[in-house]
């Protein structure tokens, strides 16, 4: 089988994010990470930062962090009264990110040759024959360490690790009704304990037979 699409999910602190930039490099593929929130931004004309809001989060929390949908400004032109400053109110909430999410993550699979980092990516694409489907984790003494290196100081690491990881799998079975870590999702889980450049060969070569 010739992939033409890699989804992969992780783990915090797993280096799942840097393994899918090595991967995309090495394929000379494109990489949808933080650019999937640019394409969603942009699909629903609404400020990046609105979108950061809800991405990858529950329910719940996204509804914390932005407690009023929020509304994106559009400027239709009428040409019979044209009304420059007319404004059309498009509410932007979860069930809307959802929407966006799979048309992005949908579009980016007909164009192909490109790695997907989380957003349900592997729910969405899960019975397209040419996409590879990958999850990262590793032990959580090694995301803590790694974790301690990169994370601002002050910040309780350990929380942070089981609070993400714990959205993200929420994320998962609210939106999708599936379970994070539940092996079916996926062709392959590796663990990047060791080293993220070897995890990221041993992925390659999984999924393409190339070393």
């Amino acid at each position: 089988m010739a992939y033409r699409v890699l989804t992969i999910d992780r783990e915090f602190g797993s280096g799942g994010a840097r393994i899918a930039q090595k991967i995309a490099t090495w394929l000379g593929w494109k990489l949808l990470d933080g650019e999937l929130i640019a394409a969603i931004a942009s699909a629903a004309r609404v400020d990046p930062e609105v979108v950061n809001r809800y991405d990858e989060r529950s329910i719940s929390l996204a509804n914390r962090l932005a407690p009023r949908p929020l509304r994106s400004m559009v400027n239709p032109i009428n040409p019979i009264n044209p009304e420059p400053f007319a404004e059309k109110r498009v509410f932007f909430d979860a069930d809307r990110m959802t929407e966006l999410s799979r048309k992005v993550i949908e579009e980016a699979h007909i164009k192909g040759n490109c790695v997907l980092v989380g957003r349900g990516a592997q729910c969405i694409l899960q019975h397209k024959d040419d996409v590879y489907h990958a999850f990262i984790y590793a032990p959580f003494s090694e995301r803590l360490h790694r974790l301690q290196l990169r994370l601002e100081p002050g910040v309780n690491v350990e929380q942070r690790i089981r609070t993400v990881d714990q959205e993200r799998a929420d994320f998962l079975l609210q939106r999708f009704g599936k379970s994070w870590t539940n092996p079916q999702l996926y062709n392959l889980m590796i663990c990047s304990s060791e080293n993220e450049d070897r995890t990221a060969r041993v992925l390659l070569y999984a999924m393409t037979g190339q070393l």
